[in-house]
């Protein structure tokens, strides 16, 4: 059975790299590598569910591997198989069987056919991780996988401008719920002092509402709420949704309306043993699922495109089901969510027909509508609910636009004597912090700090900056050098191997960058971030490398960096919030600020009028 659960997620990923070496007018064989995938998808989905039912329903849990060990803190894989699981795996082999068979003729002789099909592959691995991950380190993998893969597919259409900018507006969403998992993960492990199975998340539930844990708690309860509701685009994270839809209508189906969206619902259901005995949380969890469902609800009835309705009405059923798991209806939920996937997906998948249906309809059956009285309350709610309630005016003038600005203050930053400033003072304190490892000599607690916030300020600079992309490129090591410093001052018992675990991702994919940037900067000696340059028209491949490039970077699980930044977290005490804050707000704008300079030079409309380009407002 061990064994079947590995099948799980290793066939999708074997058929992904199997479909990487075909070239795009091979459809046939593409097809032919994903139909077996999701075909032996189907057939182990029913071998485990028939398994768990033979083994009286009982939970199954199995330990893959351990990927890396301390005294303090282990690293390993594990798979976990219960009644969520069951339900999500075989809704979820269903409908990736009938979206690729239906995206077999949709996407037939599209340029983009072959990655298409490789994205839905590797979100098909990323997504069978996350149901069967058995502790957060393995749900995170898949976790950060499933968001690349989203990314992917909204900006599929990359020589636009719009499925351009929503991918990056929705990278910015998934970015604040990966930080958040990471900081659940952090405390939960100075609450625990080990790494936490979910089949033992009862037993910590129970540690955490002992009155000496009580702030522990409610951190960790507020930080797995977080990436649940931002996940599944509930209230007030919602309208990054409806954005999403940029895509083929295929992905749309597969992605935001079946299974990615309720990924959040799953994540609740799975962690449900830690807060089931906090009442805040299920409070907050009603408050939050009700005010989605009434308020998606009335948004998608006035949106004039098909899948913004289906979007929100989906985030609205959704809203539904938080409320279910909050007042521990599960059962009710896992059938709301089976229910849900499947007439969205229908309902995505039919939608060009009906338009053209109704179009019909319309143009020979024309019927002037009827005057009516609107009042003044009604008109106001309909323009309040066609501006989307103004949460994406709320996120950008009081989340990202503070950040912003604070970075264009920092633009002294812009010369080389900053620049080299800036590489001896990080040189400087990493020399600081393996020095600090040898001996007993006490730091200053402000050392670290300053090295941080210093850290901060830089990624700030270049979440702003629209200069050089080289030297944007640049900064981003610079800061993840001063990150370094930071914890190796604010901790003696660093294991030397762990700095070197990260710094060996984070430089291969530095100089990988910049051989691309370098390569770019020859077609016509402008890489400025000042535009859209669409050079993955002229460029694929390299369009491809520096994208592997900026993943890394940001240490996604394709290096080792991914295994360094994770044990980091756990060398910063849970007291030190200050710089918990700061170093959560680097790694926020880490990623932000390296998918920007991969858009802004490969993606959107190219600067060439040599080919067709689709104007900003299509």
């Amino acid at each position: 059975m061990n064994f079947i659960l590995i099948l799980f997620i290793t066939i999708p990923l074997f058929a992904f790299f199997v479909s990487l070496f075909w070239q795009n007018k091979n459809e046939k064989s593409i097809i032919l590598i994903v139909q077996i995938a999701k075909v032996s998808n189907i057939v182990i989905a029913a071998i485990c569910f028939t398994y768990w039912l033979m083994y009286n329903m009982q939970p199954m849990q199995y330990h893959v591997a351990t990927l890396y060990k301390t005294n303090n803190f282990v690293f390993a894989l594990n798979l976990y198989y219960d009644k969520v699981t069951a339900v999500f795996s075989i809704v979820g082999s269903i409908l990736f069987f009938l979206v690729a068979t239906f995206s077999k003729y949709y996407m037939h002789r599209d340029d983009g056919f072959k990655r298409f099909f490789n994205t839905i592959l590797l979100f098909g691995t990323a997504y069978n991780i996350i149901i069967l991950a058995g502790n957060f380190e393995t749900i995170f993998i898949g976790w950060e996988l499933k968001g690349l893969c989203s990314f992917i597919l909204i900006a599929f259409y990359r020589n636009r401008y719009l499925p351009t900018k929503n991918a990056f507006k929705a990278i910015s969403y998934y970015r604040l719920s990966d930080v958040a998992l990471m900081l659940a993960m952090w405390m939960m492990h100075h609450l625990t002092h080990k790494n936490v199975l979910f089949s033992d998340l009862l037993n910590v539930g129970k540690i955490a509402n002992n009155d000496l844990h009580t702030g522990m708690a409610i951190f960790i309860a507020a930080m797995l709420i977080v990436p649940a509701a931002v996940k599944s685009a509930q209230f007030p994270f919602t309208t990054w949704l409806p954005r999403a839809m940029e895509g083929p209508t295929a992905s749309s189906a597969i992605f935001y309306g079946s299974l990615s969206v309720h990924i959040g619902v799953f994540f609740l259901l799975r962690t449900y043993d830690f807060w089931q005995n906090m009442l805040w949380v299920k409070i907050v969890l009603i408050a939050i699922g009700t005010a989605t469902a009434i308020i998606a609800t009335m948004i998608a009835r006035v949106q004039p495109t098909v899948k913004t309705q289906i979007a929100y009405s989906s985030a609205a059923q959704i809203g539904l089901m938080f409320l279910e798991v909050a007042l521990g209806f599960h059962w009710l939920a896992l059938f709301h969510f089976a229910g849900n996937a499947f007439l969205r997906t229908y309902q995505l998948l039919v939608s060009p027909s009906v338009l053209n249906y109704l179009v019909h309809q319309q143009y020979f059956n024309y019927s002037k509508p009827t005057d009516s009285i609107v009042t003044k309350f009604k008109a106001s709610l309909y323009i309040l609910n066609v501006k989307e309630w103004n949460m994406d005016s709320f996120m950008l003038n009081y989340i990202w636009n503070p950040f912003k600005y604070l970075g264009k203050k920092m633009s002294f930053l812009d010369n080389k004597k900053s620049l080299l400033f800036l590489l001896l003072s990080s040189f400087s304190g990493l020399t600081i912090g393996i020095f600090n490892q040898n001996n007993s000599v006490e730091l200053n607690s402000i050392i670290p700090l300053l090295f941080i916030t210093i850290a901060l300020l830089t990624i700030l600079f270049v979440f702003s900056y629209r200069g050089n992309a080289a030297t944007a490129w640049l900064y981003i090591l610079v800061t993840h050098s001063f990150i370094i410093s930071a914890i190796l001052t604010n901790s003696k018992e660093v294991n030397i191997v762990e700095p070197i675990y990260y710094l060996s991702g984070i430089l291969l994919a530095f100089l990988l960058g910049n051989y691309c940037l370098q390569k770019i900067k020859k077609i016509d000696q402008d890489i400025s971030l000042n535009q859209y340059h669409g050079y993955v028209y002229e460029e694929n491949n390299i369009a491809f490398l520096f994208l592997v490039a900026t993943i890394s970077i940001v240490g996604f699980p394709i290096t080792l960096a991914f295994i360094g930044i994770d044990v980091f977290f756990t060398y910063i005490e849970h007291t030190q919030y200050v710089m918990i804050t700061l170093i959560a707000l680097c790694f926020i704008f880490i990623e932000l600020a390296a998918f920007r300079i991969f858009l802004r030079i490969f993606y959107g409309p190219h600067k060439k009028l040599h080919h067709p380009v689709a104007f900003r407002s299509s």
